[in-house]
């Protein structure tokens, strides 16, 4: 029950964060992005910058998870059979 409630907790948390919380970025993204804004003129136009911003981001964050993956695969899976073997 405790369990429960402490989830709730920190999901009405994260959901009452401030937009500013959401917000935030590296610095390049940043200047890339209001560069293009203050030229106006963007190569291909502001969704061609904001989808390759996007595209760029999900790539550096994938990138760790599936080295470490790829360095602890015998442990994970190890995990994984113990804990789909366990009962109770």
């Amino acid at each position: 029950m405790l369990r429960r409630i402490m989830l709730v907790a920190v999901i009405a948390l994260v959901l009452l964060a401030p937009a500013g919380a959401w917000a935030q970025g590296c610095a390049m993204c940043k200047a890339v992005v209001e560069s293009g804004e203050a030229s106006g003129n963007v190569f291909g136009g502001q969704q061609s910058v904001g989808k390759g911003l996007n595209m760029g981001i999900l790539y550096l964050m994938a990138v760790p998870y599936v080295l470490l993956f790829l360095l602890f695969r015998k442990r994970i899976m190890g995990f994984v059979k113990e804990f789909a073997g366990a009962q109770g």
